[in-house]
């Protein structure tokens, strides 16, 4: 195994991606953990960028680092979210985790270390974006429009489920 520079960068970018989400876990403040997803997702778009996979990194930056964290932080500054209500967990369940965790990745690395799949001619990261939009828009127009109406209604359903909490808690008053 020689150590190339794009195999020091995804090291890295592994690393970072688990480190954060271990801070995601472990952090007792939820502001915190979305801050640390965050960073993961911002690893794995850099992972995805290794892969030559740049739209996919483009959108995993758009979409899960912006929007999607965006919602969750919504999500909690709308909700009475009380962090004093959590218990800590004891350091031998941590000792426990720990181990399992480690043991699972060694597991991992032993199953994929001598992995062959043998050699197949492809064309890989030539026009990738050209590549998704023609098969968004010819094969799957249908799913992608279909998703699109079931997050309105989500959307929707959720500004009507917390108008009529508050509704509920002026009755209450």
């Amino acid at each position: 195994m020689s150590l190339t520079g794009e195999f020091i960068a995804f090291i890295i970018l592994a690393l970072a991606a688990i480190s954060g989400a271990i801070f995601m876990i472990n952090l007792q403040k939820v502001v915190h953990m979305v801050v640390a997803l965050v960073f993961t997702f911002v690893s794995i778009a850099g992972i995805f960028v290794l892969l030559h996979a740049e739209f996919i990194a483009a959108v995993q930056i758009l979409i899960y680092s912006g929007a999607i964290t965006i919602i969750m932080l919504f999500g909690i500054m709308l909700t009475k979210h009380n962090d004093k209500s959590e218990q800590k967990m004891s350091m031998a369940r941590t000792i426990i985790v720990f181990i399992g965790v480690v043991a699972f990745g060694f597991s991992v690395y032993l199953g994929i270390n001598n992995l062959d799949f043998g050699q197949e001619a492809t064309a890989l990261h030539e026009n990738n974006t050209e590549k998704i939009g023609i098969e968004l828009y010819s094969k799957y127009v249908i799913p992608f429009e279909l998703t699109s109406v079931v997050l309105l209604v989500a959307l929707i359903g959720a500004i009507v489920l917390s108008k009529r909490d508050e509704k509920e808690e002026a009755k209450k008053e």
